[in-house]
């Protein structure tokens, strides 16, 4: 495969998008997590992986529409729901990376700080998960024909 400036734009501008909204989703989970942890009430206060699943699922749905119909638009195909089921199944692996590194940090290391915490699963684990996800997502979940492309709605 012959690297064109034209497919490296296309690349660097893929990537930029992914940042993007990946970002976003981030806060979502960072903002969300913290505040079912921590925040008013604790509601969750001694269950972090509960806090951490629930948060995940939410920055998931917004990481969908954003991949979906900004990212990845070009390559989305016309079977919505496999492309759902797909997404889904990856954010599991993805946030299994994240839990499993909260996981290690607060009950086998013993890191139960906040910072702690935060660091384990918002930062390392998201970070080898945004890796795992982008991937999958570009080999697996997004495999449309450019031209095929159904239109937003």
């Amino acid at each position: 495969m012959v690297l064109t400036r034209e497919r490296i734009v296309n690349r660097l501008t893929e990537l930029f998008k992914f940042g993007f909204v990946g970002g976003v989703a981030y806060i979502v989970d960072l903002g969300l997590f913290n505040l079912l942890r921590f925040g008013p009430g604790e509601i969750l206060d001694g269950s972090p992986l509960t806090a951490k699943v629930i948060s995940a699922c939410v920055a998931t749905l917004v990481a969908w529409l954003g991949n979906r119909y900004w990212t990845f638009s070009a390559k989305r195909t016309t079977d919505s729901a496999r492309e759902l089921i797909q997404f889904a199944v990856v954010n599991v692996g993805g946030m299994a990376v994240a839990l499993i590194c909260l996981w290690f940090s607060h009950y086998v290391l013993g890191f139960t700080s906040p910072l702690a915490d935060n660091i384990s699963a918002n930062v390392v684990g998201v970070f080898l998960g945004m890796i795992f996800r982008y991937v999958l997502y570009r080999h697996w979940v997004f495999t449309g024909d450019s031209g095929a492309a159904p239109q937003p709605p």
